[in-house]
């Protein structure tokens, strides 16, 4: 299949809150000149975001909570038959995987599969879900798994942006994957200089564990701290954002939305970067710091293991706690430039151009098998 000349429709949960993800399905239909179906818009956040010119087409509008949002969405997707209109479809994130079914020749990017029913189901259970709503979510998580499994019969090709998504996606839906990962707009990255402030880039989710990183730094209130970080308007995610609010000390900047400008020159301008994900899917954001030339503090999990190579770009923490981040803060504030170059040459790696040079080459195999 010659992309070139072919018409590619990308189909995307919603493009609301613009994270990883929602960048991945951006920067594909610039890079393809693709359409992008998806549910809920935010024109104004995309374009802040560097992507102009996207056609975008919302399918319709769904609930902001979940989990109805989450059903509306996969309801939606089900129902989505483009006909004939598209020469291939690539599905770009989770709860649109039902548009497989009457959308193919296909390709699923899988970030993860839907982390609230598989790898995060306990910890969701625990951590979010109401002890009198257990049941119930017991319940909804079972018969989203059995959904889960059904749709991914309909896929073409299975794409992850990780080895740790690669393995999730063979023990939990018994699928092989190839990896591709993400991809980082490394010329857009540039360093100036290790700062005065520490920086940390991530939706506001409990399993963010950005607790951590602001617990740590009450404890520093020499130094400082400026955390990006955007939240969707449902419950939990407010919940975890006021909670986050009410931790902060006056060392700590919260930062509830930049665009991709004032974001750069944030990279270029911070000491070190810090992200204590569990068990990220990959990480985009600790990328980015590295284009930037900055060391990466991250835990010793998950995406974080395939991309920060520990005392060369930055420091990976098992069982990350609050004591052990506060101890490699300050072993890398010992001299953070000499991450520089190691860390430049290592974001090198995940390049756009490598990242749709190799979706390209999937595509290609796939109209000859």
């Amino acid at each position: 299949m010659e992309t070139e000349n072919k018409k590619i429709a990308v189909i995307y949960t919603s493009m609301d809150n613009i994270g990883g993800a929602e960048i991945v399905g951006l920067t594909l239909a610039r890079e393809l000149k693709a359409d992008i179906y998806t549910t809920n818009i935010d024109e104004d956040k995309i374009k802040k975001m560097g992507f102009t010119n996207i056609n975008l087409k919302s399918i319709g509008q769904v609930p902001i909570n979940a989990p109805f949002r989450h059903q509306m969405i996969l309801q939606k997707f089900r129902k989505l038959n483009l006909g004939n209109q598209y020469d291939f479809y690539i599905i770009d994130g989770d709860w649109a995987i039902s548009a497989v079914v009457n959308n193919k020749p296909n390709l699923w990017y899988v970030h993860s599969p839907i982390r609230e029913i598989w790898d995060l189901y306990k910890y969701t259970r625990k951590n979010i879900v109401p002890f009198y709503f257990r049941p119930i979510f017991d319940f909804w998580v079972k018969y989203n798994r059995q959904l889960n499994r059904k749709y991914a019969e309909d896929v073409g090709i299975f794409v992850c942006n990780s080895e740790t998504t690669q393995k999730r996606l063979k023990r939990y839906l018994n699928k092989n994957a190839t990896v591709i990962n993400p991809p980082i707009e490394t010329a857009d990255f540039y360093y100036r200089q290790n700062g005065d402030y520490w920086l940390s880039v991530n939706r506001l989710i409990t399993h963010k564990r950005v607790d951590l990183q602001v617990k740590a730094f009450a404890k520093l209130p020499e130094k400082k701290l400026i955390i990006v970080g955007s939240y969707e308007k449902s419950k939990h995610f407010q919940a975890y954002a006021n909670y986050i609010k009410k931790l902060k000390t006056k060392n700590i900047t919260i930062l509830s939305w930049v665009d991709r400008p004032q974001l750069i020159d944030l990279y270029a301008n911070c000491k070190g970067f810090i992200t204590t994900s569990k068990d990220e899917d990959f990480g985009m954001t600790a990328v980015e710091a590295m284009a930037a030339g900055k060391p990466v503090i991250a835990s010793a999990e998950g995406g974080y293991r395939e991309t920060v190579i520990d005392n060369i770009t930055g420091k990976l923490i098992d069982n990350i706690n609050v004591d052990k981040l506060i101890e490699a803060i300050k072993e890398i504030e010992e001299g953070p430039e000499k991450y520089k170059d190691a860390c430049l040459k290592q974001a090198k790696k995940f390049d756009t151009k490598i990242f749709i040079g190799k979706i390209k080459e999937q595509m290609k195999k796939y109209s000859k098998e």
